[in-house]
């Protein structure tokens, strides 16, 4: 693999962001969070679409993975932490089982890595339950938001799988990502429906609640805009540890300089020795754990964890 180095924006402070008027609080209907959605929408489109602005996209995309994760861990009863889904997933050795918390990190881990290209893209991940009939749920909810707007074909493709089975949040929530993206025409899949759905919300959406559609789509609203500000903040981080790669003298440190901007947690052992992951440049477990450490005195990554033994690595939250 040929290393490539990723792109800093020039001016974090020049970022695209949300206006005020779509985030200052009003009494909502359908018609004002669908404008409001298009305006956060082409936001956040510029962000992720444009190269220039220096967004590590697949680091915004395994960020958005393991948020997705802790919440359908709540909407399917589980209510694990974040730091456990996390640890399940990054520290369990390969050939070994992760677990329900590790399994569903790498589900929406899969997600994001999805290929749109059509129904048998994602059919693994659905299960033979929805597979068969994927592609007329899609197509229905791709015509509601072509119609309606994004949001719309979002929220109609949920209670399509829940009446199917009620235990399918995740599945739900993935094709509702899936609508989003192929309605923006996203190459990448950003899990943003499950972030503030709860099990009530949406048990009321599928019984057809009064204003249960609205409350769906405002809180996808809400992820989104959240998603925007993750975006923005991890370009500014980017930006920082591009600008202090220089003083990095370890050998490999521009490829593990690289995975800090795509991995959401980097694990020393593991991930930068006894080979930085996806490169062939070797660097011992001393080095590894020391090249982490000077990233922390620099002030451009933080230790996860807490702890003195299997620590995490990342460039802050």
């Amino acid at each position: 693999m040929t290393y490539q180095p990723a792109t800093i924006a020039e001016d974090p402070a020049n970022l695209p962001k949300l206006p005020g008027w779509v985030t200052t609080g009003r009494v909502e209907t359908l018609e004002t969070v669908a404008f409001r959605s298009g305006a956060a929408l082409a936001v956040l489109d510029q962000l992720i679409s444009d190269p220039s602005h220096g967004v590590p996209l697949k680091l915004l995309a395994n960020r958005l993975a393991l948020s997705a994760a802790t919440a359908t861990s709540k909407l399917e009863g589980r209510l694990a932490r974040a730091a456990d889904i996390r640890d399940a997933y990054y520290l369990t050795p390969p050939g070994e089982a992760r677990g329900p918390d590790g399994d569903m990190l790498a589900y929406w881990r899969d997600a994001v890595r999805l290929r749109l290209l059509g129904p048998r893209d994602i059919a693994d991940l659905i299960g033979a339950d929805f597979a068969g009939e994927v592609g007329v749920r899609l197509d229905a909810a791709a015509e509601r938001a072509r119609t309606h707007g994004p949001l719309a074909g979002c929220v109609a493709v949920l209670p399509a799988v829940l009446e199917v089975d009620d235990r399918a949040e995740r599945v739900a929530c993935l094709l509702s990502d899936v609508i989003l993206a192929r309605a923006l025409n996203w190459k990448t899949v950003l899990p943003v429906s499950a972030q503030r759905l709860t099990k009530t919300v949406l048990r009321n959406m599928t019984a057809n609640g009064q204003g249960a559609e609205l409350a769906v789509q405002v809180r996808i609203l809400e992820s989104i805009e959240e998603t925007i500000r993750q975006a923005r903040d991890l370009a500014r981080r980017a930006e920082a540890l591009g600008a202090v790669s220089a003083k990095l003298r370890a050998k490999g440190s521009a490829a593990a300089v690289d995975l800090f901007l795509t991995e959401d947690a980097v694990a020393p052992s593991g991930m930068l020795s006894p080979t930085i992951r996806g490169t062939t440049i070797e660097m011992t477990s001393r080095a590894a754990r020391r090249f982490c450490d000077r990233l922390v005195e620099l002030g451009v990554a933080q230790e996860l964890t807490g702890r003195p033994t299997f620590r995490l690595y990342g460039i802050g939250s």
